[in-house]
Parts: structure tokens; C-alpha cells; sequence
């Protein structure tokens, strides 16, 4: 059985250029801005360390 907490998506804004998208709370690679390039999660291998601003959780 999953854990509740995976498989979550969240909604980040960029600390560069302030836009906001939504990207995979656990990524399996570095997930950048689509705006500006500057990296909004870093890849831990697990939860991803988060560069950017949380904005929302989204199910």
C-alpha cells in the first residue's frame, strides 16, 4: 500500500522570476522553471529539496 503522502504534486514559484508552475513532489531528476531555467526542486533521491516557494499542494 502507497504512502499518502507520494505521488503529491505541488505548486512552486520560482525565487527568480516569481512564475509558478506545478511539478512532482518526489522528482527523479532536478525540475527547473520553464521561465527563467533556475532550479525549483533539487532530486534527493526521495522528497525533493525545495529551492523554490511552496504555493500549494495539489492532489
Amino acid at each position: 500500500m502507497a504512502d499518502s503522502n507520494t505521488g503529491k504534486f505541488i505548486k512552486v514559484r520560482c525565487p527568480d522570476c516569481s512564475n509558478e508552475q506545478v511539478v512532482f513532489k518526489n522528482p527523479a531528476m532536478n525540475v527547473t522553471c520553464n521561465v527563467c531555467g533556475s532550479t525549483l526542486i533539487k532530486s534527493k533521491g526521495g522528497a525533493g529539496e525545495l529551492r523554490g516557494e511552496l504555493v500549494e499542494v495539489v492532489d
